[in-house]
């Protein structure tokens, strides 16, 4: 046989790939390759949320067709509602820009918080890797405060957390509440790192912290610099054996709206840290990225990263399932009234 030219061997092959590929992947082969995804985290940097999101970007790139680059913008603030804000008025619905905020932005929206430009109903959900975590009041051993009796004692603790709103701030003020804790102080503007160091240096108390981040944090687990008071369980979610014999928010609930507190509360993070674009994207490119988050939370490969990354085996749920999740959330008035105080800035409310 003649040499065949080599323009003509890459129309066959063009025409081969084309018959063999479906002609959404082609298409979208063809629209992501060469380009960079922007990942907006809706927090500072820092901490497990930072850990987990950078656990899926590889996978991302992988199992995307056309394997984009994807690359990490911070936006922190107002509990996740400055990244939602702009996600929901000013980013571009091309595809080329995906969301991961915190689910404080949901929470203030259900609230009806101040600062709310944006309906959490609109955006498209792409489902996320983690759904469930414990959350563990702790406070410095140098303190003292070896007992839930202690702690109940001392008057003035200063609670850390990020920014009024934020996840880590309304769950140290509902351990703050329900344990009955004196005057306590609450004390935000801070991120994960800075944390750790206003910790150590005595500057502040303690915190509501995840388990998994504990777990991650030199000597915090069994090095004797903390003391662990309570948990706040997510049902479902296997935790740590050091953290077996804390006490349960729920067992210290005076009431039935404290206790509906705590289901809401629960329902919240069912829906756990979501993916997200903005109203508008094409449909197209929503099932491409959906798919590819699918695929990635099937990977054993991600699977056993997300777990060395984190300290925590990943719970996921895929875009429908969120969307469900989402619509499920209780809306009683006489709980969101609650809700509102403990995660807004004025003093505890008295019980």
């Amino acid at each position: 046989m003649g040499k065949i030219n080599r323009s003509v061997w890459f129309a066959l092959l063009s025409a081969l790939f084309a018959l063999t590929v479906p002609g959404q992947v082609l298409s979208q082969v063809n629209f992501y390759q060469g380009k960079t995804i922007t990942l907006i985290r809706g927090s500072t940097p820092g901490g497990v949320g930072e850990r987990r999101a950078r656990a899926v970007i590889p996978y991302l790139n992988k199992h995307i067709p056309g394997n984009p680059t994807v690359v990490m913008e911070f936006m922190p603030g107002a509990g996740g509602r400055k990244a939602a804000n702009y996600l929901y008025h000013r980013a571009r619905p091309d595809g080329l820009t995906l969301a991961n905020i915190g689910i404080g932005h949901v929470i203030s929206a259900v609230l009806g918080e101040t600062g709310v430009d944006y309906d959490v109903d609109k955006f498209i959900y792409l489902g996320t890797p983690n759904t469930g975590t414990h959350y563990i009041f702790i406070t410095m051993s140098k303190l003292g405060l070896n007992s839930l009796e202690k702690l109940r004692a001392h008057s003035g603790l200063r609670v850390v957390a990020h920014a009024v709103g934020h996840e880590i701030y309304f769950t140290g003020r509902a351990f703050a509440y329900m344990l009955g804790l004196k005057e306590a102080k609450f004390v935000t503007g801070f991120g994960d790192p800075e944390m750790l160091v206003a910790l150590a240096q005595g500057e502040v108390d303690g915190r509501s912290q995840v388990s998994e981040s504990i777990e991650k944090t030199p000597g915090w687990l069994d090095g004797g610099v903390i003391n662990f008071h309570a948990i706040m369980e997510t049902p479902g979610v296997a935790r740590h054996p050091r953290f077996a014999q804390l006490p349960a928010l729920e067992s210290f609930a005076k009431s039935p709206r404290e206790q509906k507190l705590l289901v809401m509360h629960r329902a919240f993070r069912s829906v756990g840290t979501p993916y997200l674009f903005p109203q508008g994207t094409p449909k197209d490119r929503v099932d491409t990225v959906a798919e590819a988050l699918r695929t990635t939370f099937r990977d054993p490969a991600f699977l056993s990263d997300f777990k060395k990354q984190t300290g925590a085996e990943a719970t996921p749920i895929t875009a429908d399932e969120q969307t469900k999740a989402l619509r499920e959330i209780p809306r009683d008035k006489e709980v969101i009234e609650l809700f509102k105080k403990l995660a807004g800035a004025d003093p505890l409310p008295p019980r």
